[in-house]
């Protein structure tokens, strides 16, 4: 059963913008702790955002005043607004989901989202 289904990943050229955007059921988006990771080739996963069910958001040094996470509630969404983007932000991005909000470490998260790619040209 896909409980998370992440969408608006892509190509752009650094400087540009992308949204995306991670489906989940009312109970995730309600009493979960979201978040978005991304993993690089050759890298390890890396934490970007989460948010917690009480709408508190943290973002990753790396990508402070370029990147926002929130939730959309009524809709059901976590998104991942994605601005000035750099060559060295492309990764695959996964939305995850847990019921307790540890930060952002992949091995705390135990639902996962197939990820979407994202691409940033020089």
């Amino acid at each position: 059963q896909v409980q998370l289904v992440e969408s608006g990943g892509g190509s752009v050229q650094a400087g540009g913008s992308l949204r995306l955007s991670c489906a989940a059921s009312t109970e995730i988006i309600s009493d979960y702790c979201m978040a978005w990771f991304r993993q690089a080739p050759g890298k390890e996963r890396e934490g970007v955002a989460y948010i917690s069910r009480f709408d508190s958001p943290n973002v990753a040094d790396s990508v402070k005043g370029r990147f926002t996470i929130a939730k959309d509630n009524a809709k059901t969404t976590l998104y991942l607004q994605m601005n000035s983007l750099k060559p060295e932000d492309t990764a695959i991005y996964y939305c995850a989901a847990e019921r307790g909000c540890l930060g952002a470490d992949a091995t705390a998260f135990s639902l996962w989202g197939q990820g979407t790619q994202v691409t940033v040209s020089s």
